[in-house]
């Protein structure tokens, strides 16, 4: 119960704009993970209205992306944007700034699978320092 509170709260104020609030997160499970000691897994799903787009924000986590549905842009700082396709992957390290994040049609939806692995008590997502 607690993993969907913070995660509600975090999409709020992730998502403070109208465009921002075309995006739905949803969280699915959480775990902690075997012989690393605070660390653990987690996997949500992010649904983009079409146009949608998140704010410039970082993780401070592992986080794997896959694409479910639809088409999405991806770009870390110092990389270049990425438009994947179903079935394709997107990896962002630790340290990285996440620039770009949106849906890459205006008239479809987007659906991405996210795994997390990152400390049990950090947040999700912080804004970009």
């Amino acid at each position: 119960m607690r993993y969907l509170i913070a995660l509600a709260a975090l999409s709020a104020s992730v998502c403070p704009s109208a465009l921002y609030a075309q995006t739905r997160v949803t969280p699915l499970v959480s775990h902690a993970l075997q012989g690393i000691p605070g660390k653990e897994g987690a996997m949500l799903t992010v649904d983009y209205a079409p146009g949608a787009s998140d704010p410039v924000h970082r993780h401070n986590a592992s986080v794997f992306v896959y694409v479910l549905k639809g088409s999405v842009i991806m770009q870390v700082k110092g990389g270049a944007p990425v438009t994947l396709k179903e079935g394709q992957s997107f990896f962002e390290g630790p340290d990285d700034v996440h620039l770009v994040g949106r849906n890459a049609s205006q008239t479809e939806p987007a659906r991405f699978l996210a795994f997390f692995v990152k400390d049990k008590a950090a947040p999700f997502v912080l804004p970009a320092r």
